[in-house]
């Protein structure tokens, strides 16, 4: 027999797969108790976005903090770009949404590479550069000069469309790099 939550679950999706959202602004867990989980990182400001300069398209998801994002499901990676001779490419962006005394507005951005050939199910990513990318971005710096610059200004755009506050509030460095 099912739950009331699951007929009302069932009801409300239709089927459909709910879009994922930018992560927006949460509490801080380590607010000054000193207690338990104090010295953790959390990632709750952090939204990993896809860059496809192929498709002129940008977007959230939410799956690649797991290496799971559409793009990257089903493909066998490889830190060698000669193994994917026919790859398109792709960028994660990991961007990271912080309030500060002007508020909110983008603290931090990295973006990191991958190729994927979709036909062949091969890619090509450095598991270790998309973590070191992530720390860089939860740690308020800008690592974005590496990417071509259609991708930049496709960035650039989404970042302005999705909220004109967050990008009028955030610093010039980051301005100046996506002109």
């Amino acid at each position: 027999m099912k739950s009331f939550d699951q007929m009302n679950n069932n009801n409300e999706n239709n089927g459909e797969k709910k879009s994922n959202q930018f992560t927006i602004m949460k509490d801080d867990s380590t607010d000054g108790h000193g207690g338990y989980g104090v010295g953790t990182i959390s990632l709750e400001n952090m939204s990993p976005l896809i860059v496809d300069p192929n498709e002129d398209k940008v977007w959230v998801d939410m799956a690649a903090m797991h290496a799971r994002s559409a793009v990257e499901k089903r493909i066998r990676f490889s830190t060698n770009k000669e193994d994917v001779p026919n790859g398109k490419p792709y960028w994660i962006v990991w961007v990271t949404v912080e309030r500060g005394d002007g508020g909110p507005h983008y603290y931090g951005a990295a973006a990191s590479e991958l190729l994927v050939d979709r036909e062949a199910r091969r890619g090509y990513k450095i598991l270790a550069e998309h973590v070191n990318h992530m720390d860089k971005s939860l740690k308020g710096r800008y690592v974005l000069e590496h990417m071509d610059d259609h991708s930049k200004k496709l960035l650039r755009d989404f970042l302005m469309d999705f909220n004109e506050e967050y990008w009028a509030n955030s610093r010039l460095v980051l301005k100046g790099i996506l002109a």
